[in-house]
């Protein structure tokens, strides 16, 4: 009780949420899959603020967990269930926009900001912030730096890494590390933002960053293609690649499954194509330069791929709305997976070359354990991430018990994973490992390089008090 109450006299009583109802939202996830315990969450304003909340804990010896849109996918950002004495730190109450500098390409915010509000920020300016995904409106910038969030635009600008130049942390004994940069060129030492991007709250809290931006695009061409395979859908884009070099911004990739779940669970969702085509990609061209230039790419692009039998069919857009419908169905993929069943989700990446080897051996992987099972298929296919999720009615999940759906799910993620791997690949690229893949870390990660990570968390935080078990497997 010492603890509440001083957080209370800290942040006020209504920045410390302690009753079951008000922390029902805070310690399960989005999905309502994973249900974990805390003795309060916590709102802090300000840095200022966080380094205190974090100093008491400290000294009261709890475990803290911080927490952003709770977006994740793999467990990570709420409490566990066997410590019920974590503090979780909200920071959805830090949303400034603290700084723009348009001629410097870069902006500084709160890590509560909203993905999607530092999108708008930035355009507003002239300026694209270049990570998209379909929880942009939701999730936070903090969440997205901790787990080196990917997306749609990957392709082109890189994950949440490549757009970040700088950092604001509170470390795991409270004190501050102000590192919010705004240089491209900064040769002094270990580049120390690294450590904290993709550590999922392990090392630190991240409570302001730097970020690149990058012009703004005034012209955009989309079409969308039907094709017979994934390796038909590599052939083209390696025939874009070609062709229109860096215009190339986007080259998303779903079959016939996926597709018919957004239009048969989401609302006021269209396919461009007929939804009998066994795959589909949704490809973006972006630049600065004239629209009709971009356009005559696109064409030309998708006329000599007709020509040599490389496409089923093909749409492109003619408007604007068009285009924001199109990507409407592609950022509604979670949405509509949510409503239509259990999906047993897995995260993996691999060479571009291997990835229709990787779809067919991992379909067969999976249905030796889940017989006959839908398999949804949804792909970043310019960086070779491929979310491969078998799906179960939710009948069947219920007619599981507790123990047996844990023991189902691991068994096939750890199938797909093994299959990744084998073919030179990963079995996380995006989403992180939070709980849910510390297995894996220990089954596939190397021993050199967990012993390395192990070390930089027992130097920051020799406690193991902040988001503890996860992305690290316990060591042996």
């Amino acid at each position: 009780m010492d603890l509440i109450q001083n957080l209370i006299a800290l942040l006020g009583e209504s920045a410390v949420l302690r009753s079951q109802q008000d922390l029902a939202g805070h310690v399960t996830d989005w999905r309502g899959r994973y249900q974990g315990q805390a003795q309060c969450v916590v709102f802090p304003s300000t840095t200022a603020q966080v380094a205190a909340v974090v100093q008491l804990c400290h000294a009261a010896q709890v475990p803290v967990v911080a927490q952003g849109g709770n977006t994740s996918l793999c467990e990570g950002a709420i409490p566990r269930a066997d410590l019920p004495e974590t503090v979780v730190i909200n920071l959805g109450r830090m949303r400034q926009v603290r700084a723009v500098d348009p001629a410097n390409n870069s902006m500084v915010v709160d890590a509560g900001c909203v993905l999607q509000t530092v999108q708008e920020t930035a355009r507003s300016h002239g300026r694209l912030y270049p990570v998209s995904l379909g929880a942009e409106g939701s999730c936070q910038i903090g969440g997205n730096i901790a787990t080196n969030a990917g997306g749609t635009g990957v392709l082109r600008y890189g994950n949440t890494r490549e757009n970040v130049l700088g950092l604001e942390v509170v470390l795991p004994d409270g004190r501050i590390w102000e590192g919010l940069y705004g240089l491209r060129k900064n040769n002094t030492g270990f580049d120390i933002k690294h450590l904290f991007i993709g550590s999922e709250g392990t090392l630190g809290i991240i409570t302001g960053a730097t970020l690149k931006l990058h012009p703004l695009p005034t012209a955009r061409a989309m079409a969308w293609l039907a094709v017979e395979s994934p390796q038909a859908a590599i052939d083209m884009l390696a025939r874009f690649q070609s062709r229109c070099s860096a215009s190339l911004s986007a080259f998303e990739m779903v079959n016939d499954v996926q597709l018919n779940i957004v239009l048969n669970h989401v609302a006021d969702r269209r396919a461009p194509l007929s939804p009998s085509y066994p795959w589909h990609v949704l490809v973006e061209l972006t630049d600065t330069c004239d629209e009709a230039l971009l356009s005559a790419a696109l064409e030309e692009t998708l006329s000599a791929a007709a020509e040599e039998g490389m496409l089923l069919d093909a749409a492109i857009a003619t408007n604007g709305k068009q285009q924001a419908d199109w990507w409407e169905v592609r950022h509604s993929v979670s949405e509509g997976n949510k409503k239509a069943g259990i999906g047993i989700n897995t995260d993996p990446a691999v060479p571009l070359s291997a990835i229709p080897a990787f779809i067919t051996q991992a379909t067969a992987a999976a249905h030796r354990i889940v017989p006959g099972a839908p398999i949804i298929i949804v792909a970043h296919l310019g960086d070779g991430n491929v979310h491969f999720i078998p799906q179960l009615q939710f009948a069947q999940w219920q007619a599981l018990s507790p123990a047996e759906q844990d023991q189902l799910s691991h068994s096939v993620k750890q199938a797909v994973n093994e299959v990744a791997c084998a073919l030179a690949g990963t079995f996380s690229a995006e989403h992180g490992i939070g709980q849910v893949l510390t297995d894996e870390m220990a089954l596939f990660k190397h021993a050199v390089e967990l012993d390395l990570m192990h070390a930089i968390k027992r130097a920051i935080d020799p406690q193991q008090r902040f988001n503890p078990g996860r992305l690290l497997p316990p060591t042996p």
